[in-house]
């Protein structure tokens, strides 16, 4: 059984993510097997050419490993998080979905898919979560 009892429960305790918050992260699903984040592309999400930043797709993809990491394992950290983007988006809103790929005494491992609203894949990540 995961550390939150409520998908409800993890997300009052990740309303203390200002960062997630202010950028309009939410916790759409929450399972043993994965997490599965999004929020709606805005226009100060945008870089100088009209692309989402990746900064945007990373901090999505770091929240959705954390939610499904210390659901896992409370409270878990990331060691290391890297990220290959695929695609830019053509949708208006961007959905992570966090995966455990391992989870061991110490660390655990997550891939995580980020896709746009009309299912084009947009990025890729891989991190490591050392559990605390």
């Amino acid at each position: 059984m995961g550390q939150f009892n409520t998908i409800e429960e993890a997300r009052e305790y990740f309303a203390g993510d200002k960062f997630a918050m202010v950028n309009g992260i939410t916790i759409d699903e929450l399972s043993e097997e994965c997490c599965v984040c999004s929020m709606d592309i805005r226009e100060d999400h945008r870089n100088a050419m009209g692309g989402v930043m990746g900064g945007v797709m990373f901090t999505l993809a770091d929240f959705a490993q954390a939610v499904l990491s210390n659901h896992i394992h409370k409270y878990t950290t990331a060691l290391d998080v890297s990220i290959n983007f695929l695609s830019r988006p053509k949708g208006s809103r961007l959905i992570a979905k966090a995966e455990c790929v391992k989870s061991g005494r110490t660390t655990s491992v997550f891939n995580i898919s980020i896709s746009d609203d009309t299912g084009r894949a947009v990025a890729l990540a891989v991190g490591t979560g050392y559990k605390l």
